[in-house]
């Protein structure tokens, strides 16, 4: 009887790690919930990127975020204050390029991906690379919205919603103030060559 209870505890343990092991394999790889419609991120070359943006980006001290940044860039960035829509430098810019974070320097955004959404805000159906956008629970209003902040530099950028057009149902609303454009003839010179197959 003995030897019963202890075969039946192995088959037990046994289920439980085949159970787990199962469960492991068949999570799907996203990076969060809003996500999860988007379309794989551009090309290799982003991926390169993302594993070598820790020694890349960062956030510089407050003081010295007040020395570069407009009093606007500061509180849109650093106190998740919101621009005036139709009121701001790119919500109507049609250059090819790329959108970068203000703070940190982080590739965000592309022209490619960028829609007129009749906001009045920058719009675009999906980031360069999802690496560098980190989506957070905002109930600043009366309803819940999602907020996206960059990884490395943590810069409030604006909000995603779920009314966007296809390919991936999103709309990326972001503040022109968060972000600093970098037309395509300038990427090699602002160290961004490798997105320079993305154009």
């Amino acid at each position: 009887m003995l030897d019963n209870l202890k075969f039946k505890k192995s088959l037990f343990i046994f289920s439980i790690l085949m159970a787990t092991a199962a469960y492991i394999h068949s999570a799907p790889n996203m990076t969060s919930g809003m996500v999860k419609g988007a379309e794989p991120t551009h090309s290799h070359q982003t991926m390169d990127i993302a594993m070598n943006s820790e020694h890349s980006y960062h956030k510089p001290s407050d003081k010295i975020l007040r020395e570069k940044l407009t009093s606007l860039q500061y509180k849109v960035t650093q106190k998740e204050a919101t621009e005036r829509p139709f009121d701001n430098e790119y919500w109507d810019n049609k250059k090819a390029g790329i959108y970068v974070d203000i703070v940190s320097g982080e590739p965000l955004f592309s022209s490619k991906d960028k829609y007129k959404s009749g906001t009045g805000w920058p719009s675009f159906t999906r980031p360069i690379n999802a690496e560098f956008i980190v989506e957070k629970e905002d109930s600043h209003l009366f309803y819940t919205r999602t907020e996206l902040r960059s990884k490395y530099g943590d810069s409030h950028l604006g909000h995603v919603f779920d009314d966007g057009p296809q390919p991936t149902g999103l709309r990326y609303c972001i503040n022109s103030a968060a972000l600093k454009f970098i037309p395509v003839e300038a990427l090699a010179q602002e160290g961004y060559e490798n997105l320079l197959v993305e154009f």
